[in-house]
């Protein structure tokens, strides 16, 4: 306890290279950062604007896009800072941040994935009473907590780390997360413990309830009265999502609490932000292309605009 001080800076030591590296590294990660940003709005403008679209299955979608947004932001302006800056330094308070808008957006994203496929369940399993059962107000009740819930349980993740004194001031990763915090404080407190063994049970429920969904859903499709396109149309674009989601949280996870440190720092680098970057490009990427009102809602605005454009062409040639 000799060694207890009030940290207010702390260091990310996941970045070392050089200059050149620097400025390659950060011209890609603003385009992958632009990228992310296009195709996300493109999707929740066209889902906003057309009417059409507002139904349960789009509103939730619209939410997944926004939260790839919302938890991106965590991340890359920051690190683009970095890039530019010879000091990787953050404020206590702004690591506490970081990590909460992070963590606390990939847990929206099951929650909305959940959220997904109870609808897809009602949809193909209850066609009948869908109508009656996804009302507006319970689709709204359900966006609502899929985005509180989550935040909530961030919320007391990082109430209760805070209050813990830390020995260090190094985080060995590009960003900030609860669970370094907690390996630099000097000793752990009973209520952040309680409080992960909550959130872990909290959203191991969210994996079993989509598992049964899915169970349902398949052994529903296995019918021969089934309209199986309906099943391939709307759940394997969200199979896909959820995949890719759980595929990059476990591999992010795993590695951060039990991966080796005797591999190169560009492995980890990559190992700590593929989440950060393989679902929010993918997602609006699987259903835009799947999804076929908003595959022709897209294509029929670009095809439009180039209508109009060879208008104004042909107008101004006849000036």
């Amino acid at each position: 306890m000799d060694n207890v001080s009030v940290t207010s800076l702390l260091t990310l030591l996941g970045l070392n290279c050089t200059v050149e590296q620097k400025v390659t590294l950060f011209s890609l990660t603003l385009l992958c950062y632009l990228i992310i940003w296009i195709l996300n709005i493109v999707l929740i403008v066209t889902i906003i604007v057309d009417k059409s679209l507002h139904e349960p299955m789009y509103i939730f979608l619209c939410n997944l896009c926004i939260n790839g947004l919302y938890g991106t932001s965590g991340f890359y302006p920051k690190f683009l800072m970095d890039l530019l800056s010879p000091s990787h330094v953050i404020s206590y308070a702004g690591c506490l941040l970081q990590s909460f808008v992070i963590y606390s957006s990939t847990g929206c994203d099951l929650s909305i994935l959940a959220v997904m496929a109870y609808d897809r369940y009602v949809a193909i399993c209850r066609p009948l009473v869908y109508h009656s059962v996804m009302t507006k107000q319970r689709v709204s009740l359900l966006v609502f907590f899929s985005w509180l819930l989550p935040l909530y349980c961030m919320f007391m993740n990082t109430i209760t780390i805070s209050q813990s004194k830390l020995c260090g001031s190094h985080i060995h990763k590009l960003y900030c997360s609860n669970w370094l915090i907690g390996k630099i404080a000097c000793s752990a407190t009973t209520a952040n413990s309680a409080v992960v063994y909550f959130n872990i049970a909290f959203y191991a429920s969210h994996s079993y309830f989509i598992a049964w969904s899915y169970m349902y859903l398949i052994r529903m499709c296995l019918k021969p009265q089934t309209n199986r396109s309906k099943f391939m149309q709307t759940c394997v674009p969200h199979l896909l999502s959820l995949f890719t989601y759980s595929c990059a949280v476990f591999l992010e996870l795993m590695y951060m609490r039990f991966g080796p440190r005797d591999v190169s720092q560009n492995l980890q680098n990559f190992m700590a932000i593929q989440f950060l970057i393989f679902p929010p490009i993918l997602n609006p990427l699987i259903y835009g292309l799947k999804l076929t009102k908003i595959r022709n809602r897209i294509l029929g605005v670009i095809h439009d605009r180039g209508k109009d454009q060879k208008c104004v062409d042909k107008a101004a040639q006849k000036r």
